[in-house]
């Protein structure tokens, strides 16, 4: 009987490491539980950071096609042109355009204005004369006295003596230039035909040029 109690008791000893083993098992495990709960956190921090994340990227995308479009602008500005087909003409205004004709001398039109602002081609909308370098010469047609840089091409005229003026963008007839008539102090007259611009008070959005493409503006020679 003492053998066996002994017997027994050795085994419960084992038993009993066994039993504080598991639950050192349990404790490592609740001790653990802490650890993944600190893994949780991070991973909550994480996700938020995730969370933020998108929103700032999603920002940074959004901010950089504005950025592009912002550049686009400043380039219309800097550029302000467009591919296309020209600006539609009724037969007057083709005669003087594009048939090289002249509209009636007389007050009418823009020979008299004197507001600011600035003139364009009627046909492509090329900037062509500044209102400040506008001047009356009583001559019956706008007067001015230069043009803005580059817009204004000069050809001798189908006469022979005159000098002849079109738009350097479309070709567009505008008038003539006359030089030494001391009307002011640059010496110089362009004699515009109103029928030809298009005048756009300052402060005004201007319609971009429009250009024609190369295929049309060049055609392929035969």
């Amino acid at each position: 009987m003492r053998l066996f109690l002994r017997w027994t008791a050795l085994s419960v000893i084992p038993l009993g490491l066994l039993v504080g083993a598991v639950g050192c098992d349990q404790s490592a495990t609740a001790v653990a539980a802490p650890t993944e709960e600190s893994d949780v956190t991070p991973s909550t921090n994480t996700k938020a950071e995730t969370d933020t994340s998108p929103s700032e990227s999603s920002a940074t995308p959004s901010s950089q096609p504005s950025g592009k479009v912002s550049k686009k602008v400043e380039n219309k500005k800097t550029l302000p042109f467009v591919f296309g087909s020209y600006n539609p003409l009724n037969d007057l205004e083709a005669h003087v355009l594009l048939n090289k004709g002249t509209e009636a001398p007389g007050d009418g039109g823009y020979t008299l204005t004197k507001d600011p602002g600035i003139y364009l081609c009627r046909q492509c909308n090329a900037r062509l004369y500044h209102a400040q370098d506008k001047f009356v010469s009583h001559c019956g047609w706008p007067s001015f006295d230069d043009e803005i840089e580059g817009a204004v091409a000069r050809h001798t005229d189908a006469d022979g003596r005159r000098v002849e003026i079109t738009c350097a963008n479309c070709d567009g007839h505008l008038g003539h230039v006359f030089e030494g008539e001391r009307m002011t102090e640059k010496n110089t007259r362009h004699c515009v035909n109103s029928i030809s611009m298009r005048f756009y008070p300052e402060g005004s959005e201007l319609p971009p040029v429009i250009k024609l493409p190369d295929s049309e503006a060049n055609p392929a020679q035969p």
